[in-house]
């Protein structure tokens, strides 16, 4: 499903109005209608019941007084408090507001004067409802929230009612799902015709609640341009993604996966990717670990292949070990390279030599990412396009970036450096973003807060090359890749998110591949 940008949802209005002659007060009219059926729903009925409704002057505004009169229509009880001059009211959303005088509403004006007799008021009437209405501000807001409105969330949000956003819940950055100052905590959001991307996008998901897409009428092909770039990944994207193995298959054509991880005091890395590439459906997994670690591997790991390589004093990759690895890379269908590496200088050297040099596509992470700092430019040594998996930490060694910066415009920087570095790249985090070098991104669904543990992030680097080894493309593969790993982590956590370890998700991951695919419960 693709995900639209505040800027591309205005041009989609903007076409649907001047391309298909559809005024834009039967779009606000569509949508008032759509939060109002959300509303029946969540309450049940609407007769009787108290409903407030605070709106802005926008047209998010004009949405909250098509929602008024339909609720009144039904019988509800319905106040609106409007948050600014009416003089400045105007287009469509002055349209609605007349009508709602009209019909002689119930419209208590909040301005920048209001004393305290108009906030307690307020403070009352939320006390006092079965539903708040957020019609503050559209996905248009930017910035930070002060004076009235910031006043009036705070109500909001101490009120405990449920609480239905229209579009986005005000205050949150539609693109970004960035918060500055304070947002409304929705328990319900209704967005129009697509999702944004803020609503995924942590914080802002967090302040969603639970997610209705509303069909406004905006024709199909204005939604389905491809300009607009962005997506979510889907339970049926992924199903869609997945091969079907063939009865007759065995070990030698379900997939060779090389993995070059682990130094000392870092092998449980190597033994998580291992696993992860395994329990993704490779048939056949060749460890490459440095040579004192090997006796311990072969005993831990007995359904994976090990190979000693020549390593350095302090037991990381040495110089030595870089011809045996191109020699396996072109045995592999795929290369996984970087899990619990270490930072030594020679074994850094020697992971830029095997990127430069592989014989077969390369899936990227941890270790195998920080020897790419200052040296990017060897991406493009890659006989195919690489897949790289940093978490933000990783990521800001290799940009300059702080860790700050790259979280408050998650999809923005994934998207600039896929393009910059030539690769596919992965940023790991709440959501997970892919990005593809000609600008398309997918945000993942999948996975929660039980999954911040070490070693997941190298299970999700097994899943990747176990899924290109099986014939599924990098670019597929990243894909349902995050998505199979988020939803391994939500299997496992159905017992508990504290305490969740990587080895949880390994166990769970058959069944979770079992559910993508043929739909089965668990």
């Amino acid at each position: 499903m693709k995900v639209a940008t505040a800027a591309q949802m205005r041009e989609a209005d903007s076409a649907a109005i001047h391309e298909y002659g559809i005024s834009g007060v039967v779009l606000m009219e569509n949508a008032g209608v759509e939060v109002v059926r959300r509303i029946e729903a969540v309450l049940e009925a609407v007769s009787d019941k108290k409903v407030c409704i605070l709106a802005g002057t926008g047209n998010n505004g004009g949405d909250g007084y098509v929602i008024a009169r339909h609720l009144a229509n039904r019988d509800a009880k319905v106040k609106v408090y409007l948050f600014g001059e009416r003089s400045a009211i105007s287009g469509d959303a002055k349209t609605n507001l007349d009508i709602i005088f009209k019909m002689r509403l119930e419209i208590l004006e909040i301005k920048e004067n209001a004393g305290t007799r108009e906030w307690n008021k307020l403070k009352i009437a939320l006390n006092l409802t079965d539903c708040i209405v957020d019609s503050l501000l559209g996905t248009g807001f930017h910035g930070e929230i002060t004076g009235n409105l910031a006043q009036a969330i705070d109500i909001i949000n101490q009120s405990g009612k449920p609480v239905i956003a229209v579009d986005i819940p005000s205050g949150v950055n539609a693109d970004t799902g960035q918060i500055s100052g304070t947002a409304v905590k929705a328990t319900h959001t209704v967005t129009f015709a697509l999702p944004k991307p803020g609503l995924f996008m942590y914080p802002g998901a967090e302040y969603a609640g639970e997610l209705t897409i509303a069909d406004i009428g905006i024709p199909a092909a204005i939604l389905s341009d491809n300009t607009i770039r962005q997506n979510i990944i889907t339970l049926n994207l992924a199903r869609a993604l997945f091969p079907k193995r063939n009865p007759t298959a065995h070990k030698g054509v379900s997939g060779r996966v090389g993995v070059i991880a682990g130094s000392v005091g870092l092998s449980g890395a190597a033994a998580m990717a291992s696993m992860g590439a395994l329990r993704a459906g490779a048939g056949l997994v060749t460890l490459g670990i440095p040579a004192g670690l090997n006796a311990i591997m072969e005993i831990k790991l007995t359904e994976v292949m090990t190979a000693p390589l020549p390593e350095t004093e302090k037991g990381g990759l040495s110089h030595e070990s870089l011809s045996a690895i191109v020699e396996m890379t072109k045995d592999s269908n795929v290369l996984a390279v970087g899990p619990g590496l270490g930072r030594e200088d020679e074994t850094a050297a020697t992971v830029r030599g095997i990127i430069s040099t592989a014989q077969c596509p390369l899936v990227i992470d941890a270790d195998g990412i920080n020897a790419l700092e200052g040296y990017t430019s060897i991406l493009s040594d890659c006989i195919a396009l690489p897949v790289m998996t940093p978490h933000p930490g990783e990521l800001t060694r290799l940009t300059g970036l702080s860790i700050l910066d790259i979280n408050r415009d998650r999809m923005q920087v994934a998207r600039r450096f896929a393009a910059e570095w030539g690769c596919i790249l992965i940023l790991k985090g709440a959501a997970t973003v892919v990005a593809f070098p000609d600008g398309e991104i997918f945000i993942n669904t999948t996975g929660n807060a039980g999954m911040a543990t070490g070693g997941t992030g190298d299970v999700l680097t097994g899943i990747i090359a176990g899924l290109i080894a099986q014939g599924i493309s990098s670019h597929d593969a990243a894909i349902l890749g995050v998505f199979v790993h988020g939803f391994a982590g939500d299997m496992a956590a159905q017992s508990g998110m504290i305490g969740l370890v990587a080895g949880d998700l390994l166990n769970a991951l058959p069944a979770a591949i079992q559910s993508i695919q043929y739909g089965v419960d668990w």
